[in-house]
């Protein structure tokens, strides 16, 4: 298990570099520009004069002046988006790419276990999603004792654990995915609409009432952004970390069972499908 873990997580150093120096600079940016953006005059007039709707979208603009509402709005709001650009991509494509390159078969021909493969690859997915967010934990925790922010490390921290359970929760859905549907492209696609479709869900529900009771049932809903930092609910953390865990055993069960492909994509299971395309890979064969 552990050689496939740090097998798989040199694999992954290119996306680990890229991503999180990229969420590391733009923190960078945000911690320094604090200051003057809170010099500016007028500016909670400014917002005061933005529509209601537009507040109600956007709610932690209301309290720009303070280190939780700055976080809020300007990193912490949009990191889920970002970031789980990253994580979808990096489950849907776990086990599921390398199966339709070919190379999965050739992996398990080594003495390695099913569970062996699956583990390590999972927990090197955990911990390249945890070096990204530590990069950005201390962009904003290095610089901002420069600042009239008035943080402590601790502090800056609180935020990146709920945002690391909701981006567990997403790159999990993409992982069983992976699974389920006929490939690994999919499986991420699929799961980047969830992502982006809760997003737009819980920002519509601040206008809308009416979609309160709806939202509720999505992840978003549980996500406290620069919210933590003065508190946790670990209960929606620790909610979304089982949610997480029941979406990585079921990926688990029917990784476990299923047969493993040579290479390319399967097809969708729809019947009279399968058997033309088999007649069509025959013709193709015969031509050949």
């Amino acid at each position: 298990m552990m050689i496939e873990y740090k097998h798989n997580l040199r694999r992954m150093r290119g996306q680990i570099i890229g991503w999180g120096v990229g969420i590391a600079l733009y923190g960078l940016m945000m911690v320094s520009l604090y200051d003057t953006i809170n010099r500016i005059e007028g500016l909670q007039q400014l917002i005061d004069s933005y529509p209601p709707e537009f507040m109600a979208f956007f709610g932690g603009m209301t309290d720009l002046s303070s280190p939780q509402g700055y976080l809020d709005t300007y990193f912490f709001s949009y990191m889920t988006l970002i970031i789980g650009i990253f994580v979808v991509g990096a489950g849907g494509g776990l086990l599921a790419a390398d199966e339709e390159r070919g190379i999965l078969d050739l992996v398990l021909a080594h003495p390695l276990s099913r569970a062996g493969l699956f583990a390590g690859r999972f927990l090197s997915m955990v911990t390249a999603i945890v070096l990204v967010l530590l990069l950005g934990w201390l962009s904003w925790a290095v610089p901002g004792g420069s600042t009239t922010l008035g943080l402590s490390w601790l502090q800056y921290l609180r935020p990146f654990l709920p945002l690391l359970a909701q981006l567990l929760v997403f790159g999990c859905l993409a992982l069983f995915l992976s699974m389920v549907l006929p490939a690994s492209r999919i499986a991420g696609m699929l799961s980047g609409a969830l992502l982006f479709a809760n997003f737009l869900l819980l920002g519509l529900a601040k206008l809308n009432d009416k979609l309160e009771p709806v939202v509720k049932l999505t992840p978003m809903y549980y996500y406290e952004g620069g919210k933590a930092i003065n508190q946790i609910n670990w209960g929606w953390s620790a909610g979304l970390l089982l949610a997480a865990l029941a979406l990585t055993v079921g990926a688990w069960v029917l990784f476990k069972g299923r047969d493993i492909r040579v290479a390319g994509e399967r097809s969708w299971r729809i019947p009279g499908l399968r058997g033309r395309s088999e007649r069509s890979a025959r013709a193709d064969r015969q031509a050949g």
